[in-house]
Formats: structure tokens, C-alpha cells, sequence
């Protein structure tokens, strides 16, 4: 039996206050967004001009696992999909909040899922929290909503600045939980009430929060107003827990070995050098892990199918852009090393990121350069704003329309701070699933360029060894060395995207 333990509701009148008071978003005009005053923004918006906007985030999903989401394959044939699309950083917290922000982790102050570098504390005191898609759309007078998993170390129980049970601003609907991984025995805090879940199929966390974006899209078209759904999955973070139809699926799925598995580079770095090849007992495991992970995305697909149901019977589908990503990759026996991610391989920085809707080409692959950062400004610009000129993002817009810029960045910045050995961490590595120190990476359509705190380097050159097996940083020129120095230290200092659109091109 699942117990339900309503508690204290916070009513949201904090949120809207904050907003009116003009704080800044992802969007230029102030709380606004838009260069509309904020009446006429809401006015043009509900009269169905602007499109809905549905955002399915996985946790840990890296591409391969593509390949057993058919609701996602049929995304790919109806939308445009991004092959070069990087994340700022391979790990949950501070890759959202470059999604939520449009900013790169030095601009964010996030770089882990803990204090004093990372997590929700430090989002929040950094100053993030008004400066977000969900303040931007708002203000545009969209209905938002988030669900399921927002940034380590938030809790649905927690007391912010005197709010209890405390709901961020921007947010009109919020169900998320603290400790979902699991999918079962865990709480949400919905929309200032915390409530308790069980052990029951009907708990099943990725179905419940199904549930909840199917009623969130009906009471919009009801309010006729355009809205934007964040549905932010734990699947398929480990444990990877299947929900109940899926747990006999799969069970003799082999392990896919492509050319990287049980490989290291040529003149690997030194935190990666002297790895052991891979035992019979640990193929087994990561056999084990790679099934469980199939199995967890099950439901992920099926939610997907179930939107877009619920999308076209209220009708408003075409009007509709349905985008899918994942936070991070993962790693998955690649380079000899056991399940994990934070590395600048593109096993754990290049993702999906797969878009349909109005406006949108179908059945096309960009291999334009496109980032987390960039998921702010889009969502800003498709509701009818402008993107503030402080954010290091671009709007991916002219892209889904089959248009690539004269002035389109060409490299994307991964920044990771490391050794991770917080006890606190979910994301903490295993034990020989790499634990990389400090660095900072450049990734364009052609080669990776990895730069690390104890003195180590990395090149791949994926055009000719897309599988980054040979390191040929030690064959470059000084001349190119300093080169690459100067293009990664660049980015890393820039602000805004004017600033970082150039330090992307090397202007």
C-alpha cells in the first residue's frame, strides 16, 4: 500500500512576486522576457501564436541506448537531431544548470553536485534561480511546469529563505523529488505540499510524473494558455530500476564492444595509463548494467508515446516542439574502464538531442556545433523573447529551421573540476570507472583538445579516430599547442555570448 502524507502547502505567491519585481532571466527585457511589455507578451502567446514546448531530460543516457527507444527513432524520422551536441559537463548538476541558465559552469559557479562548487546551495546562492528558462517563459505568459529530478542536493522538504517545503521561482506546477533513483519509496514536493510515494507499481516514479505532464498539458489547453513542460527523468541513473512490465525484458541482451571497449589510448593520460584489461567477471557486470539500463528506458519511451498522445488528442500537437536530451553520457567498458561518466570522451560529453515540432525540419542531422547553453535562448526565442546578450548560449532556432549562421560557434567547452570523492555524491566513481582530475576541454566537429590541472594533455583528431583511441597531442607543433591553449583559456574566461560566440570561432 502507498502512503500519500500531505503536509504543509507553501502557496506560490513568493514566485510571482519575484517575477514582478523584474529580476533578470535567460531572456532580455527583464522578468518580461520579451521586448513586449509583459501583458502584450501573455496576450500574443495565448492567442496560440507561440508553440508549447515539451522537454524530456534523461539522467546518465548515453546514445547507444537510442537504439531501444522506438517513440525516440520515430523522433529522429519526424525532427532534426544534433550530432554534435555537448554537454558543459559530463556529471547531473552542473550540466542543468548550464541547461537552465544558458551558462557555462564559470559563469554558473557549478562545476560539481556538492558545495562549495556545485549542487542546488550553490546555484541558488550564485543567483541562478531568477535567470532561467522557466523565469523567461513566464514572463512571456507561458504555463510552466517541472517534474521529476532538478539539481543535486534540492530536497522536496527543504526550508529556502523562510519558504518551507520550498518551490524555485518560475515554476506555475512542481512535482520533483530529492532521492528518486530508485523510482520507488521516495517524495515529492508538489507545488509546496510534500508528499509521499511507495513501493506500489502505480509509484513507479517515470509513470507518475506521466501521469502529471499528461494533466499539466490538459489543464493548459483548457486555460488556453501556451505552456512549457519539463519532465526531467532519474532513468537511467543507476540503480536503473525497471518498472514492473519491463523487469523480464532483456534478459539475454548481449553487450555491445564497440572498437573502444577494453581499450585505452595511445599515450593515454596519466590518471587513465596502466589500466588492466577487463576480467570475465566484469564484462559480466557491465553486461548486467548495460541490460538494466535498457530496461529502465522503457518507460522513458513509453512517457514519450504518451505525451504525444495526450499533445494531439487536446489538439495542439503541430503547435507543440517536443525536444529529448540527457544531462550527460556514460560510459559503458569503453577505455577499460567500468561504468561512468566525467570524462572528455564522447561516451560522456556528446549526446541526444533530438527536436520535432512547427517549424522544425524533419528527418534531418545537424553537425553544427550545439551545447547545453544553448537550450536556454532556444526556449526563450520559441516563446516569442529575446535571449539576453549576458547568457554564453545561442539560439539553436535558425538550426531547426535548416539554417547555420555565417557567425555559428565551432567549438563547444567541456569544464570538469575533479578528483570527485564526495561521500555525498551519488555520482561518486566507482571503483575503476575513472576519477579524472581537474580540466578543461575544447570539442569541435573534428577533434577533441583535453588540458588537465597535473600537466597531462589529450588530442584526438576524430576525424580520421572517431573512437579517440590515439592521443597525437605529443606529434602537434608548439605553435598548434599554444594554439589550442590560448582557444580553450579563452572560452573559459568568456561572458555572454557575444564574447563566447568569438572565443568559439577563434575570432
Amino acid at each position: 500500500m502507498s502512503i500519500r502524507n500531505a503536509r504543509k502547502k507553501i502557496p506560490l505567491w513568493v514566485t510571482t512576486v519575484a517575477l514582478a519585481l523584474g529580476t533578470m532571466s535567460c531572456a532580455g527585457g527583464g522578468a518580461g522576457g520579451s521586448e513586449q511589455d509583459g501583458g502584450e507578451a501573455a496576450d500574443a502567446a495565448s492567442s496560440g501564436q507561440r508553440p508549447n514546448i515539451v522537454w524530456v531530460l534523461t539522467d546518465d543516457l548515453s546514445s547507444d541506448l537510442v537504439n531501444y527507444m522506438p517513440h525516440v527513432k520515430a523522433m529522429q524520422k519526424e525532427g532534426t537531431s544534433f550530432s554534435n551536441y555537448t554537454v558543459t559537463n559530463s556529471l547531473c548538476c552542473p550540466s542543468r544548470s548550464s541547461i537552465y541558465t544558458g551558462k557555462f559552469p564559470h559563469n554558473t559557479g557549478v562545476f560539481t553536485n556538492t558545495p562549495p562548487d556545485g549542487g542546488f546551495d550553490t546555484f541558488r546562492g550564485k543567483g541562478n534561480e531568477d535567470k532561467t528558462f522557466a523565469t523567461a517563459l513566464k514572463g512571456q505568459g507561458y504555463r510552466t511546469a517541472m517534474m521529476g529530478k532538478y539539481l543535486n542536493g534540492y530536497e522536496p522538504d527543504m526550508t529556502v529563505g523562510g519558504q518551507e517545503n520550498y518551490v524555485p521561482p518560475g515554476w506555475d506546477e512542481w512535482a520533483v523529488a530529492g532521492n528518486g533513483y530508485k523510482e520507488y519509496d521516495y517524495t515529492l514536493n508538489e507545488n509546496g505540499k510534500t508528499v509521499d510515494y511507495g513501493h506500489d507499481p502505480k509509484d513507479y516514479l517515470t509513470d507518475v510524473v506521466n501521469k502529471k505532464g499528461q494533466d499539466f498539458i490538459e489543464d493548459s489547453v483548457k486555460d488556453k494558455k501556451p505552456f512549457v513542460l519539463d519532465i526531467s527523468t532519474f532513468a537511467p541513473h543507476g540503480p536503473a530500476t525497471a518498472a514492473t512490465q519491463d523487469e523480464g525484458k532483456f534478459q539475454d541482451l548481449k553487450l555491445p564492444k564497440p572498437p573502444a571497449f577494453d581499450k585505452t589510448p595511445g599515450d593515454a593520460p596519466e590518471w587513465l595509463k596502466d589500466k588492466k584489461a577487463f576480467t570475465p567477471q566484469q564484462v559480466k557486470q557491465i553486461t548486467k548494467t548495460h541490460r538494466k539500463r535498457v530496461r529502465s528506458v522503457q518507460a522513458v519511451d513509453r512517457m514519450i508515446g504518451d505525451l504525444q498522445g495526450k499533445l494531439k488528442k487536446e489538439g495542439v500537437l503541430d503547435n507543440t516542439v517536443f525536444a529529448f536530451a540527457s544531462d550527460n553520457g556514460f560510459h559503458m567498458g569503453q577505455y577499460r574502464l567500468m561504468p561512468g561518466k566525467q570524462t572528455a570522451f564522447d561516451t560522456d560529453v556528446n549526446v541526444p538531442l533530438i527536436v520535432t515540432g512547427p517549424g522544425v525540419k524533419q528527418g534531418v542531422t545537424t553537425d553544427a556545433i550545439a551545447s547545453n547553453i544553448d537550450i536556454c535562448p532556444t526556449f526563450t526565442e520559441l516563446g516569442g523573447g529575446t535571449p539576453d546578450a549576458r547568457v554564453d548560449g545561442r539560439s539553436l532556432v535558425p538550426l531547426l529551421k535548416g539554417q547555420t549562421p555565417e557567425d555559428w560557434p565551432q567549438a563547444a567547452l567541456v569544464e570538469h573540476h575533479g578528483p570527485n570523492h564526495s561521500a555525498k555524491d551519488p555520482d561518486k566513481p566507482r571503483k575503476g570507472s575513472g576519477n579524472p582530475p581537474t580540466y578543461g576541454a575544447l570539442r569541435t566537429d573534428k577533434y577533441t583538445y583535453v588540458e588537465y590541472a597535473d600537466g597531462s594533455h589529450e588530442y584526438y583528431d576524430r576525424a580520421k579516430d572517431p573512437d579517440m583511441l590515439h592521443n597525437t597531442y605529443g606529434a602537434l607543433s608548439e605553435a598548434t599547442r599554444k594554439q589550442l591553449a590560448a582557444s580553450l583559456k579563452e572560452l573559459q574566461e568568456c561572458e555572454g555570448s557575444k564574447e563566447c560566440t568569438a572565443a568559439a570561432r577563434g575570432d
